[in-house]
């Protein structure tokens, strides 16, 4: 019995995904206890060191010879930058088009801030790996969605949000200067010195990646530190966390579905099919959380950042499930295929 409970113990262990558990362990953090006063301006000292230390990290650790490659192969590009900078807007501004009563302003512009995210570059990365996808050019596809995400992401949303609240959302253009800042020149500086950093990066992966995964719970616990402070929670009715929540599944459906008819237009290969899927569909919290910190006034980037928090534990679940399927559905499907044969007599020939 024990050994039983054990085996079902480590079989959990290894299906949960820490990293969900650890953002919701930072949210319960800054429920039972927010940073205020004194605190609270130290946290967020320390979260724009992150963001900066995030994005020089991303920046020397992507290989511009990778970069340029991707380029090349635009017709797997063509369906990941489609959905991710045109489908995905035009769908978040349909959204827009509800009633103020249904959403409100703050978690509609949440909505909009989703669409205009790049994709994930690690999950992409990891699920495409699973489903026995072209995991190259998932890097590449990725990573050039990043790259495209540091610029595009905050001029449409700019652009769009201004555009569905009149003006009524306090960030102009003049927060682009804030984005070269505290993004767009760390990134930058991670390019020009990555010919010296590479290999010291390459040989500390591990702590690399506590780096990475710890500023974003920095970020999501200044977040909602903030939200906590001015009532988030008293903000949200159920009702309308559960709306947020099935407009959530519906955009992911759709971004699954077009991604994949998308790529069968094209007439890609299975593998490239499988990357413009997991690469199309998902969107990056990474990229997503510093930039609202940047972009968006701090006591509304619990409210704006909600959506994104959703739909990212959505897509991990429904992406995971999928990526597993997918292998199993092949193999199937080439049993079918294979056309069967007798087997061969075995035996010495009948003499006459």
């Amino acid at each position: 019995m024990s050994r039983t409970l054990t085996r079902t113990a480590r079989g959990l262990a290894r299906r949960v995904d820490w990293y969900i558990v650890a953002l919701l362990g930072a949210i319960g953090l800054a429920t039972l206890a927010p940073a205020e006063r004194q605190a609270a301006e130290t946290v967020s000292w320390l979260t724009q060191v992150a963001i900066g230390a995030l994005f020089f990290l991303y920046g020397a650790r992507l290989s511009p010879s990778a970069a340029l490659e991707g380029v090349r192969h635009w017709r797997l590009h063509l369906p990941v930058l489609a959905l991710t900078f045109v489908a995905f807007p035009l769908a978040g501004l349909a959204i827009a088009l509800l009633p103020d009563r249904m959403l409100g302003a703050e978690l509609t512009a949440g909505v909009l801030f989703l669409a205009v995210l790049p994709s994930t570059v690690q999950s992409s990365i990891a699920l495409t790996s699973m489903a026995r996808g072209n995991v190259a050019a998932a890097v590449c596809s990725a990573s050039f969605s990043t790259v495209l995400g540091v610029v595009l992401t905050p001029v449409l949303a700019v652009l769009l949000i201004q555009r569905t609240e009149g003006g009524g959302l306090p960030i102009g253009f003049g927060q682009l200067g804030d984005i070269a800042t505290q993004l767009l020149l760390p990134f930058l500086a991670g390019q020009v010195v990555r010919r010296w950093i590479s290999d010291w990066l390459g040989r500390y992966r591990a702590v690399i990646s506590i780096c990475d995964r710890g500023s974003i719970l920095l970020v999501v616990y200044s977040a909602f530190s903030r939200g906590m402070t001015t009532g988030i929670w008293q903000r949200v009715p159920p009702t309308r966390l559960a709306l947020l929540g099935a407009l959530c599944v519906l955009l992911l459906c759709l971004a699954l579905l077009l991604a994949d008819r998308f790529a069968r237009v094209l007439r890609l290969p299975r593998q490239d099919r499988v990357t413009a899927v997991f690469c199309g569909a998902t969107k990056s919290l990474a990229s997503g959380l510093p930039m609202a910190s940047v972009l968006f006034p701090a006591n509304r980037v619990a409210m704006t950042v909600l959506p994104l928090m959703l739909y990212h534990t959505l897509q991990l679940v429904v992406c995971a499930w999928l990526a597993r399927r997918w292998p199993t559905a092949l193999r199937d499907t080439t049993a079918e295929a294979t056309p069967r044969t007798s087997a061969p007599t075995v035996g010495p020939r009948s003499r006459r």
